[in-house]
């Protein structure tokens, strides 16, 4: 099948003049491979999930040499904890579903102004694996309550968190 192959050669030209249109509209290559060096004007190669606190670039950035603060990097001293994207609350702690379920109708009686703003799907019923059985975790989504009506988080009842010892234990000095 390829023995005619070169006997009519095609041309690049409508291919270089669609790289010339994109390039004018502002479309750039797709993504390279990290192997290969980065190139000037190159968007920053990252997932986009990493990609959210990222200040945008087009330009190739050379680094700077951490300072150092305190014992420690500038880079670590900026560090974050995870940063939740919906307000959350825990409800509810219990290796039995009842009483976790239980749990919640008395936060709903206690918070009758939050609860009457929650959607079917705010409730958030989750059964936690631990080493040899599960627990059940509730949780409510407070993205449909006011803030000003928001409860804060307190402490949850029922309040049976089996990882609590493990966690606990890992804390201590040794």
């Amino acid at each position: 099948p390829n023995a005619k192959m070169d006997d009519e050669a095609g041309s690049l030209d409508k291919l270089l003049e669609l790289a010339d249109r994109d390039e004018a509209a502002g479309l750039g290559d797709a993504p390279w491979p990290p192997h290969f060096r980065k190139m000037e004007g190159e968007a920053p190669r990252v997932a986009p999930s990493r990609a959210k606190g990222m200040k945008s670039s087009t330009t190739v950035s050379k680094k700077k040499p951490a300072k150092k603060t305190a014992g420690k990097t500038e880079a670590s001293a900026k560090t974050t904890g995870r940063r939740s994207k919906m307000p959350l609350i825990v409800v509810a702690n219990s290796p039995d579903k009842e009483a976790a379920l239980a749990g919640l109708e008395r936060w709903k009686q206690k918070n009758p102004k939050a609860a009457s703003d929650l959607a079917v799907d705010d409730v958030l019923v989750d059964s936690m694996r631990g080493r040899s059985s599960t627990w059940t975790r509730i949780r409510v989504n407070l993205r449909n309550v006011p803030e000003k009506v928001r409860p804060k988080q307190e402490t949850p009842d029922p309040d049976d968190d089996p990882t609590r010892a493990w966690r606990e234990g890992l804390a201590k000095p040794r």
